[in-house]
């Protein structure tokens, strides 16, 4: 499937706030898989959980999902945080010891669009962005030819960083392994931003562990598509962690009792991660689907979200946004003619063959009208990833 740069004009495909006309009751929330809700079982795991204190390391549930999660990925150590954004630049910033130094990534990876700069802010690092050609990810071609070498007057690339998926897109176990041999040819450290990995790794058949055997860093949100209410993991060796665990206290991010909170994390891992196939199954019906009206994809659905593009069908993603909610379902009115749909696990069957009535219903009605125009533009690299 080709893949079309789209020049994004407007708002991000993802803006809470360009929804305030929907007014009805939301019973499936389709603009992030960080919109789950925690359930009445998760309440009884989180009253079950220890209730001691993390910041001296003391609590037994956050200890046991630590240890869990680093067996799962084949590290030593890990360390539960608050967020995906406090993990990853924990991460970078414990690998980044002395500037002069640079991060080569993704220009569409999250932590450099969507990370209040924090690249530069806590690490004083400079970014080597690349521009995937085949749109979809970076190949180690394109990474070996970015490097960003010793001489004086450079700022060296001392970490590469991958995000995966990115977009809902899958980066190739294959590619992964390239590109890991020649950063440590290089003494280059591997960092992956895998808010979503589990995603990919349900989706490919490729452990957690195998992904892991490449990278010096994990940070694993918890609060996606694992469904976790909060928090996120990242996972290194026992002195990187030592170290990330200390500049977390730094920032601000020790807490105290937060074992309920890694109890009923753990406990999502292990129940609602086996779920996410059929999650992905959903996305692809439902994406499928939406071709079949004349929709177009900016990206292929490879997991769990949907890029989808309206503009040559004349409805706009705000008036199919207005006719879903109106049946309790709500995505984003994007910029007009783009919006991203992420489904999770608490997104039934039921509320797809509702999505694609009430589109079908709706395509119909507008069915021979003018392709919307497109007029002014925003940079793609802006405005392509959703913060969230």
């Amino acid at each position: 499937m080709a893949i079309r740069l789209l020049l994004f004009r407007g708002l991000s495909t993802y803006s809470r706030s360009s929804m305030g006309y929907l007014k009805e009751k939301v019973i499936y929330d389709m603009v992030s898989d960080t919109a789950t809700k925690p359930t009445d079982e998760m309440f009884e795991i989180m009253k079950q959980a220890s209730r001691e204190d993390d910041v001296y390391h003391e609590d037994d549930s956050v200890v046991a999902l630590e240890r869990y999660v680093s067996e799962l990925t084949g590290h030593e150590d890990g360390l539960f945080c608050a967020s995906g954004t406090m993990t990853n630049q924990l991460c970078l910033r414990a690998h980044l010891t002395q500037p002069p130094h640079s991060v080569l990534l993704d220009a569409r990876s999250h932590v450099y669009i969507h990370e209040c700069g924090g690249l530069a802010y806590h690490s004083q690092a400079n970014v080597t962005p690349v521009h995937a050609k085949n749109g979809i990810y970076m190949t180690a071609e394109e990474v070996a030819n970015n490097i960003v070498g010793e001489d004086i007057h450079n700022s060296p690339t001392r970490v590469i960083s991958i995000e995966n998926t990115l977009n809902g897109l899958i980066m190739p176990i294959d590619e992964i392994a390239q590109i890991s041999a020649l950063a440590r040819s290089r003494g280059i450290k591997m960092h992956v931003d895998g808010a979503r990995l589990w995603n990919a790794s349900q989706e490919t058949g490729v452990s957690l562990k195998e992904y892991g055997q490449h990278f010096d860093s994990m940070s694993l949100c918890l609060s996606k598509g694992i469904g976790a209410p909060i928090g996120s993991i990242l996972v290194g060796s026992r002195a990187f962690v030592a170290k990330c665990r200390h500049l977390r206290k730094l920032l601000g991010g020790g807490w105290r009792q937060a074992g309920s909170l890694a109890a009923v994390a753990h406990w999502c891992i292990e129940n609602i991660m086996p779920s996410m196939p059929h999650t992905h199954q959903q996305a692809k019906r439902l994406a499928m689907s939406l071709e079949a009206f004349g929709c177009s994809l900016v990206y292929p659905c490879m997991t769990n979200q949907i890029w989808l593009d309206t503009t040559a069908t004349g409805v706009s993603t705000k008036l199919l946004a207005e006719a879903l909610a109106k049946h309790g379902i709500k995505i984003s009115a994007g910029n007009g003619c783009t919006s991203r749909i992420v489904l999770h696990h608490q997104i039934t069957d039921e509320a797809i063959d509702q999505f694609i009535a009430t589109a079908t219903a709706l395509f119909k009605e507008y069915e021979g009208s003018k392709p919307l125009a497109i007029t002014g533009s925003f940079n793609i690299t802006a405005y392509a990833t959703p913060s969230q």
